[in-house]
């Protein structure tokens, strides 16, 4: 049944022209920073040749790629995900989605994986930009596979936070605006100061992966906060199953 919904919901997203021009425009954008950054590399190549230990291709292009790609996605998400329960919500067909055979579990399941599906292929497109650097040389593959895995966590965070706000409002625009609203937040909290702040930003942990260092803890951060806003959502819409 969660496969069925992340099918359906799949379609209807490959359907919208807005989820066409998104994915087009970030691409472009991505593609256009990839070239720029290997120029830049290609032309000091001759300067870091002279260095001793110098920074790679890996450390020079590959990396701040990543980071791009994360602050992009930042601003697509959001609107990718804003329709997924606050159109149903302002439309009332979600009142007959809750009173077919389903779970509110499975609905918010359903939903999130098409998300994931969607944010795969971009993330495939993503990674497609560096292993072609493979045909003329050669890269950190470590710090490109951290790299990855960053980007994965990230954009699965992303897409529950999309989610979650989704589900509070029947307004496509004012879920969209606030969930870019809280993950920017969460970008830029740990500027506040260390400790508690440290670890609820979104930002260092992200930088420690694309920097090839795997730890535990910035993994476990991304699936809490994956997990707690899945959580959040489906106790949201048990409430409005409840009380209407």
């Amino acid at each position: 049944m969660i496969l069925g919904i992340a099918g359906r919901e799949l379609r209807s997203l490959f359907l919208s022209p807005l989820a066409w021009i998104l994915m087009s425009v970030s691409m472009l954008l991505l593609a256009w920073l990839f070239l720029v950054r290997l120029e830049e590399f290609i032309q000091l190549q001759p300067r870091l040749a002279a260095l001793e230990n110098a920074p790679g291709i890996t450390a020079i292009l590959v990396v701040p790629q990543f980071g791009s790609a994360a602050m992009i996605l930042m601003l697509i998400v959001p609107v990718l995900c804003m329709g997924l329960f606050a159109r149903e919500l302002s439309s009332g067909t979600f009142s007959l989605l809750l009173s077919s055979p389903v779970s509110v579990t499975q609905i918010v399941l359903g939903k999130y994986l098409a998300v994931l599906a969607l944010l795969g292929i971009l993330l495939l497109l993503i990674v497609l930009m560096p292993l072609s650097l493979l045909m003329g040389g050669a890269l950190d593959l470590g710090t490109l596979a951290a790299c990855i895995l960053g980007l994965v966590l990230l954009l699965a965070a992303y897409g529950a936070v999309g989610l979650y706000f989704s589900s509070l409002t029947r307004q496509p625009a004012i879920a969209a605006v606030s969930s870019y609203g809280a993950l920017l937040l969460l970008w830029v909290l740990d500027l506040a100061g260390g400790g508690l702040f440290s670890y609820l930003g979104m930002s260092g942990h992200f930088q420690r992966l694309t920097s090839g260092l795997v730890f535990s803890s910035d993994m476990l951060y991304f699936m809490l906060l994956t997990g707690l806003c899945l959580t959040l959502t489906i106790r949201r819409l048990d409430t409005l199953r409840t009380f209407g």
